[in-house]
């Protein structure tokens, strides 16, 4: 942790220095636990949790009922070890309850409703125990929103948020910590472009980051504050992960302490589903001396050249697309990351009516949207998916961006983490060229920045990559066969690259060697290269 993070989040009243201590979750790489626990029979529609600091208690809340109900995890944070403790009637201050709260030390809580358009706060006399809550007051938000869904307090209890109707999120300053009544207007933030619908809020401990999560797009999005806090100084990270594979009516969410897991539930299923949001720990990999691990996967029966390789950030999913079928294939890894466990989905997607020459894809880090560079048409194609890394719910934005005028041949193709830049090979002119995204991730917002020749390594460059931080970039061609690495010394910017002298021959697995795309596993550690002359993906170490 840097000494400047340590400042901000003591400054914000976090704990930094033992215990619980917040880390930004990589929403880029989160994942489903496969771990989940109904609330139905309390609640059939579903809209508030709130969980105890030491995970030993979830709470939600609903429009049916319009009761807080309480549940007991034997394991902390273990939400399949939940069960049902007690429920606590709120109807006499809202009938259509939307989201709650908690003081941090548990004895108060906080009720918001769309038919009160307010914020009712609870005393409980014993901490945590709803059984013992009683109404104090409410503050009025209508002015700002006549249908909040949501509301969550600062660490300090000096702030509260709330979001609803407007499509916003809106922020209030108590003059008293905790007190409701002393609340007073402070700012607003439209997330409109993220989500219509957005029902669920978090507000990470230290202030720099605020989460929603919304029915429309069933997406978790991140917003990032530069004061601790301070709506105001806040705007939209590029960064979000869909759940719509568990719910498909999103309406709250909640992190553990440490931002190391994620809680969403929503009103189709009435269940709470658990989510690893940990970030993946890279090293860069030592190309110097990576080594073919004698496992690899054919291809040939979907795509003869398959110049498109791509996996999903927990290693479960790969992809496969190229210019002899235009299309792209799903492959299911039942082992995350090894090669040998892979087997074809028989789902595929067809971008023939798009370009004729399908090259390489790439996946927005949620798996809603895809892109594909095509050489044909020399353009890059942008594709939603309705249900996050399902190419069976693929279809086209109708939505492209031509590179012509500065590569005629696109091959592989890369986006900067956070949807603001995106890479590409050029097989014509050697070189590496750079865009910007004024719009993360809309391709139709894109503007040529820079390009980088690669042509004293590779003459003819197909796959690309990167590392996560931008200050690496990696080249592989069918010219030499061999992975190239490159050291930029400003991240995201090639007019600062140079080559670093060190490299890695892939030619002994093909009798006819030809490698055309590769990706490396999210923690640098694995290297896969897709190879066009055996119509095969093969698997490195390069740890």
């Amino acid at each position: 942790m840097s000494t400047a993070r340590f400042m901000q989040m003591a400054a914000a009243g976090v704990d930094a220095g033992g215990g619980d201590v917040w880390t930004d979750p990589d929403l880029a790489n989160a994942s489903y636990d496969s771990v989940s626990f109904s609330v139905a029979s309390q609640e059939t529609s579903t809209r508030g949790l709130f969980f105890k600091p030491d995970g030993l208690s979830a709470y939600t809340v609903g429009l049916v009922s319009d009761q807080v109900h309480q549940y007991g995890l034997s394991t902390a944070w273990d939400i399949s070890s939940a069960s049902f403790v007690r429920s606590f009637s709120v109807s006499a201050q809202e009938d259509q309850a939307t989201g709650l709260a908690f003081k941090s030390d548990g004895t108060k809580m906080y009720i918001i409703g769309a038919v009160g358009d307010d914020v009712n706060e609870y005393g409980l006399s014993t901490a945590w125990d709803i059984s013992s809550a009683s109404y104090n007051q409410n503050f009025s938000v209508s002015a700002k929103d006549t249908a909040p869904q949501d509301v969550a307090f600062s660490e300090n209890g000096s702030t509260f948020y709330i979001t609803g109707a407007s499509d916003s999120i809106h922020s209030y300053n108590m003059s008293s910590a905790w007190d409701v009544s002393t609340a007073a207007f402070q700012s607003t933030i439209s997330v409109s472009s993220q989500d219509a619908s957005p029902n669920g809020l978090f507000v990470a401990p230290d202030g720099l980051s605020i989460f929603i999560v919304g029915s429309i797009t069933d997406a978790v999005y991140r917003y990032t504050m530069t004061t601790a806090f301070d709506l105001s100084t806040a705007s939209y990270s590029g960064s979000s992960f869909g759940v719509s594979s568990q719910e498909g009516s999103a309406s709250a969410l909640y992190f553990k302490p440490d931002g190391s897991k994620m809680y969403v539930v929503g009103t189709s299923n009435n269940t709470i589903y658990q989510y690893s949001t940990v970030a993946s720990s890279w090293t860069d990999p030592d190309l110097a001396n990576a080594s073919y691990d004698s496992v690899s996967f054919s291809v040939s029966g979907q795509e003869s050249i398959p110049i498109g390789l791509f996996f999903k950030p927990d290693g479960t999913k790969m992809y496969v697309s190229g210019p002899s079928s235009d299309a792209v294939y799903q492959y299911s890894l039942s082992t995350a990351w090894n090669l040998s466990t892979a087997s074809y989905d028989s789902v595929s997607f067809s971008v023939s009516s798009q370009d004729l020459s399908a090259a390489s894809i790439y996946f927005k880090s949620d798996g809603t949207k895809m892109y594909l560079a095509g050489y044909t048409g020399d353009s890059v194609y942008q594709y939603t998916l309705s249900t996050a890394w399902d190419l069976s719910t693929a279809s086209y934005d109708s939505v492209s961006f031509s590179v012509a005028s500065q590569a005629t041949t696109p091959f592989s193709l890369i986006f900067k983490p956070d949807g603001t830049k995106m890479f590409l090979t050029d097989g014509t002119s050697d070189a590496v060229k750079e865009y910007s995204l004024s719009t993360a991730w809309d391709i139709s917002t894109a503007s040529y920045q820079a390009s980088f020749g690669v042509g004293s390594q590779e003459a003819n460059p197909y796959g690309l990559e990167s590392n996560p931080d931008g200050t690496k970039m990696y080249i592989v061609g069918i010219a030499n066969d061999t992975v190239y690495e490159y050291d930029l010394s400003t991240a995201w910017d090639i007019t600062t690259a140079s080559y670093g002298s060190v490299s890695f021959s892939v030619a002994s697995q093909s009798s006819q060697p030809a490698p055309v795309s590769m990706r490396f596993r999210n923690d640098g550690q694995k290297l896969y290269v897709s190879d066009a002359g055996s119509d095969t993906i093969y698997q490195y170490s390069t740890d």
